[in-house]
């Protein structure tokens, strides 16, 4: 099986200097687990799977933490790294954890709905940083 099948639904992008993997969430892979939750604020957004990934880290990969940066938004999950081998590790290792469904399961219990900046909120960022 080659990489891109290995990963998928998630893609990988090989940019100058970095790499990034991303998954549009009109996929709506693992969508069943994401509803368990609805009440609790989860749809299966990318901010949501931002959530997932960064609990996934912390838990299982705590060495990766420092060298994978997100920038998700409502309907696409996105992961980035100027490491390579660290972006390479991150998804097949979180590939691997979303198809084992008891422990998808378990490191979702301890993820919380992570709220998208709202317009407001950026206002008020950038009244700041004037």
């Amino acid at each position: 099986m080659d990489f891109a099948s290995q990963i998928a639904p998630f893609t990988w992008d090989d940019f100058e200097g970095s790499v990034s993997v991303t998954m549009y969430t009109s996929h709506k892979y693992k969508a069943g687990l994401f509803k368990t939750r609805k009440k609790e604020g989860f749809d299966g957004s990318g901010y949501d799977w931002e959530s997932l990934a960064q609990v996934f880290l912390q838990e299982k990969a705590s060495d990766l933490l420092e060298k994978i940066d997100f920038d998700s938004e409502h309907l696409c999950f996105v992961a980035y790294s100027t490491d390579k081998e660290a972006m390479k590790r991150f998804v097949l290792m979180f590939k691997e954890m979303c198809e084992n469904d008891v422990l998808l399961a378990d490191i979702f219990s301890r993820t919380t709905p992570q709220e998208p900046v709202t317009e407001a909120d950026m206002k008020s960022i950038l009244e700041r940083g004037k």
